[in-house]
C-alpha cells in the first residue's frame, strides 16, 4: 500500500495523518506537543510525529509517496518579531537610481507591540565602476549596521534581472542570506516588491535552518520522496523554494484546511469554516478554486498571493458576554483565556449548585459567564454548550458533549434571564451567528458567489458548534467534513504542488499569455510536479494589465483513477436533481465525454403578470463519481471534439459575444477533456482564446470526445 504523508505543526501540537494513496481514505492519526524549545527546534517535533505514524500505520519508507508538512513558524514568527534585520541594496544610476533610493527606503514595518521588521539600506550605483566591489562594500557595511538578511532592488528588474541576481550570487558565496525582488514577484512596482522581498528576507534565516533540519531528519529516515511545504495558497512547494521564498508559507494554516476541503469533501462552490476553541478562519471556494488576495504585513500590501481568509473571534470556547447577569454576547474570549473547563465536556454530578458569578479574563474586559459550584468548581458557559443544548451537535460530531451537564450550568443564566435553557442557548447561538453572517455575506458578495448554490462545509473540532446553526439561519445546506478535527492535516497530505507567475503586460498578444502559461508550468514542474499531471489556468486582469498563470500538479502519476465506481445515468440525474431542488424527470444530459456529463434544464421565470418571460439553462457539470464540477446559472452547452472543437467554438462565440461601447466582452469559455476543466474565461480575444485552448489540446486524439461550455460574463 503507498501512503501520503502529512504534518501539520501548530502552536502547542504537531499532527500527522496517513492516507491511502489510491483511496484517499484515512489510516491513522498521531499527534504530539510541539517542540518550540528543542535544539532543533519544532523539525524534532515534526520527527517525532513521523516516526510515531510510521510506527503505527505499520508504513515502511518505501510505501511513501508523498510527504508534506504545514507550519505557522513563518507566521508566528512575524506575530512575535522573531526576525532578521534586513539590509536592501539598491541599485540604479542616474535619475531612476535617485527615485529608487526613495522607493527602496521601507523603513519599519510595524509586527506586534514593540516589534517590527527593521531595515537599512546601501545604495550601489551601477553606472560605472566595478559592481563586485560597489556591491562588497554595501554588504559589509550593511553588516555592520547588524544586518544578516539581505534584499537586492533594483527598478525594471521583472525585465532584466542581472544585477538583483548578481548580487545574490555575490551574497550566497559570503554565506549570507539574500533576496531578489525579482524572484518575489514579476510585478512593477518596485516600492511593494521591495516591501515583499523585506518580509521575506526577515524570516530567511530562522526557515533556512528549520527546512534544512527538517529535509535531512526525512532522508535519514530513508524516505525517498522529497519533502513538500505548504503554501499559503493552498498548495505545497519543495523545500528549496522555501529556502527562497519562506514567505509563501505565512499564513498556510488555514489553507491547509481548505486543501482538505477542496480534495476530501469535493468542495467547488462554498465557504469553509475552520472553527478552533478562539476562532474561526472563513473562506472561500468557486468554480473548484481558492480564492486568493494580496496579503498585508503591518497594515502595507504586499505582492504574497496568499487565500483570503477572514479571521472571527467565535469558537467552540467562546464565552458568554454578560451584562446585569443577562447575555449581552458571545466571545471573543474563550474558556482556554479563562483557564476554565467547558460546562458541556464533565460530568453532571460534578456541577453542584451553581451560581452564575462574573469574571474578566483580561484586564479591561467585560463581564464573562462562569458558574461557581458549592463544591469549589467553576466552568465557563460555552458556545458548544449552547450549541449542544440546541441540538445541533450529533452524537458523531468530535464537539458532541453531555447535554445533561451543560443544561445544569445553565440554568442559572437562563433564570437570571426569564427563558429556558433552551432559548438562552439560542440567543447566544445568534449573537455568534450575526459575527459570522457578517463575513460570509461580505465573502458572497465579493466573489460573486450564487447564494443559491454556496454550501456551508465546516472543518477543525468545533465545526458544529458554529456551522449548522449559521446554515440554518441563512438557508444554506451544510456539512461537517469528515474527519473534521484533522482536515487541515488531512489537506497538507492530498496537496498539489502550485506556483503562480504572473506579469504586468499591457494588451498582451496570444504569445504573451502562451509564454506566461509556459513559465508557470516550468516553475510547477521544477517544484516537483509530474508533468503530466500539470493543469494551468490563465487570468487576464485589463484593468491591471496583469496577467496571471496559476500551475496546480501531482508529484506522482496515479496508478488508477480516484474513481470508486461510475454511478449509472440515473444516478447521476438524481444528484443533480438534489442538488437543483428539481424533478429529475426535467433534467437532461446535454453533452458528455465520458468522464464528465453536462447537466441542464429549461428554467422559465415570468414577470409583470406574464408579459415577460425569460429562459435560461441552468449548468451543473458532474463527473462519473457523481461529484459536481462546475456549475452555472445560464450556460450554452456543445458537443464537441478535439478536432472540431474551433468550429464550435466559433459558433459560441457568435452567440455570446457582447459588443459595447467599453469594447468587446467575449464568454467564459471552459473546455471540458477527460475529467479536466481547461478554464479560458477572461480572455480579451478570440485568438487568445483558441491559442491557449490549442496548448492545453496539444498531445489529445484528434477524436478525443471533449465539452464546451460558455456562460455570458453577466452570467458567470
Amino acid at each position: 500500500m503507498k501512503v501520503r504523508i502529512g504534518i501539520d505543526v501548530g502552536g502547542t501540537f504537531t499532527d500527522a495523518v496517513a492516507i491511502d494513496n489510491e483511496t484517499y481514505e484515512l489510516i491513522g492519526t498521531v499527534k504530539t506537543p510541539t517542540t518550540h524549545n528543542a535544539p532543533e527546534g519544532v523539525a524534532a517535533g515534526i520527527i517525532q510525529v513521523l516516526y510515531k505514524i510510521m510506527e503505527q500505520c505499520h508504513i515502511s519508507p518505501d510505501d511513501v509517496v508523498f510527504i508534506a508538512h504545514g507550519t505557522t513558524q513563518a507566521t508566528n514568527a512575524l506575530l512575535e518579531g522573531d526576525v532578521a534585520k534586513v539590509g536592501i541594496i539598491t541599485l540604479g544610476k542616474g535619475l531612476q537610481g535617485a527615485k529608487s533610493r526613495g522607493d527602496t527606503a521601507i523603513g519599519d514595518i510595524p509586527l506586534t507591540k514593540g516589534k517590527a521588521i527593521v531595515s537599512q539600506n546601501a545604495y550601489v550605483d551601477t553606472g560605472s565602476g566595478s559592481m563586485e566591489e560597489k556591491a562588497n562594500h554595501a554588504v559589509n557595511l550593511l553588516k555592520e549596521k547588524g544586518c544578516n538578511s539581505f534584499v537586492a532592488a533594483e527598478a525594471f528588474s521583472v525585465d532584466d534581472s542581472t544585477n538583483e541576481n548578481f548580487v545574490v550570487d555575490l551574497c550566497g558565496k559570503k554565506g549570507l542570506p539574500c533576496t531578489a525582488t525579482n524572484d518575489i514577484s514579476k510585478l512593477y512596482g518596485l516600492k511593494i516588491r521591495t516591501r515583499t522581498a523585506v518580509v521575506n528576507a526577515s524570516i530567511m534565516p530562522k526557515m533556512l535552518e528549520t527546512a534544512t533540519m527538517t529535509e535531512q531528519s526525512i532522508k535519514a529516515a530513508n524516505i525517498k520522496s522529497p519533502l513538500m511545504v505548504m503554501r499559503c495558497d493552498g498548495g505545497v512547494m519543495s523545500v528549496d523554494e522555501v529556502r527562497r521564498r519562506p514567505i509563501l508559507t505565512i499564513l498556510s494554516g488555514p489553507a491547509a484546511g481548505v486543501a482538505g476541503a477542496l480534495m476530501y469533501e469535493k468542495l467547488t462552490d462554498g465557504i469553509f469554516f475552520e472553527v478552533g476553541g478562539t476562532s474561526t478562519d472563513i473562506s472561500c471556494v468557486k468554480d473548484g478554486k481558492v480564492m486568493i488576495k494580496y496579503a498585508e504585513v503591518g497594515g502595507h500590501k504586499t505582492y504574497l498571493n496568499s487565500l483570503d481568509v477572514r479571521t472571527v473571534g467565535i469558537g467552540g470556547g467562546s464565552m458568554v458576554q454578560i451584562r446585569n447577569g443577562k447575555a449581552v454576547e458571545t466571545g471573543p474570549r474563550s474558556a482556554h483565556i479563562a483557564g476554565l473547563e467547558y460546562e458541556v465536556y464533565t460530568e453532571p454530578d460534578r456541577i453542584v449548585e451553581p451560581k452564575l458569578v462574573e469574571i474578566h479574563p483580561m484586564p479591561n474586559d467585560p463581564g464573562y459567564a462562569c458558574i461557581e459550584c458549592s463544591n469549589g468548581l467553576r466552568f465557563a458557559l460555552t458556545l458548544s454548550g449552547a450549541a449542544n443544548i440546541a441540538g445541533y451537535v450529533k452524537k458523531e460530531d468530535y464537539a458532541y458533549g453531555n447535554v445533561e451537564a451543560a443544561r445544569k450550568a445553565w440554568k442559572p443564566l437562563a433564570d437570571n434571564m426569564g427563558c429556558t435553557v433552551e432559548e438562552a442557548a439560542k440567543k447566544v447561538l445568534e449573537y455568534a451567528a450575526n459575527k459570522n453572517r457578517k463575513v460570509v455575506l461580505q465573502l458572497i458578495q465579493d466573489y460573486n458567489m450564487d447564494p443559491r448554490t454556496t454550501v456551508f462545509v465546516g472543518g477543525g473540532g468545533g465545526a458544529a458548534t458554529v456551522v449548522p446553526h449559521l446554515a440554518e439561519t441563512m438557508g444554506h445546506s451544510y456539512s461537517i467534513a469528515k474527519n473534521a478535527p484533522v482536515i487541515s492535516t488531512i489537506g497538507v497530505a492530498l496537496a498539489m504542488v502550485r506556483d503562480v507567475v504572473e506579469r504586468s503586460i499591457a494588451n498582451p498578444t496570444d504569445e504573451d499569455v502562451i509564454s506566461v502559461r509556459r513559465e508557470a508550468e516550468l516553475k510547477a514542474i521544477q517544484n516537483g510536479a509530474a508533468p503530466g499531471t500539470v493543469e494551468v489556468s490563465v487570468e487576464i486582469d485589463t484593468q491591471r494589465n496583469i496577467v496571471r498563470a496559476i500551475a496546480v500538479g501531482a508529484t506522482e502519476m496515479r496508478s488508477r483513477d480516484r474513481m470508486n465506481s461510475a454511478l449509472t445515468e440515473d444516478q447521476l440525474l438524481a444528484v443533480v436533481a438534489d442538488n437543483l431542488n428539481v424533478p429529475k424527470g426535467i433534467l437532461k444530459i446535454t453533452a458528455q465525454n465520458g468522464a464528465m456529463y453536462a447537466v441542464q434544464y429549461d428554467k422559465t421565470v415570468t414577470k409583470l403578470f406574464g408579459l415577460v418571460r425569460k429562459t435560461t439553462h441552468p449548468l451543473r457539470l458532474i463527473d462519473a463519481e457523481g461529484v459536481i464540477r462546475l456549475q452555472k446559472n445560464n450556460a450554452w452547452v456543445r458537443q464537441s471534439s478535439v478536432e472540431n472543437w474551433i468550429n464550435d467554438l466559433t459558433w459560441i462565440l457568435e452567440e455570446l459575444t457582447i459588443y459595447n461601447d467599453g469594447g468587446t466582452n467575449l464568454p467564459n469559455v471552459y473546455i471540458i477533456v477527460g475529467k479536466r476543466i481547461i478554464d479560458l474565461s477572461g480572455m480579451q480575444s478570440r485568438e487568445q482564446v483558441i491559442s491557449l485552448g490549442s496548448v492545453e489540446l496539444n498531445g489529445y486524439m484528434a477524436n478525443e470526445p471533449l465539452i464546451l461550455a460558455a456562460t455570458k460574463r453577466v452570467d458567470a
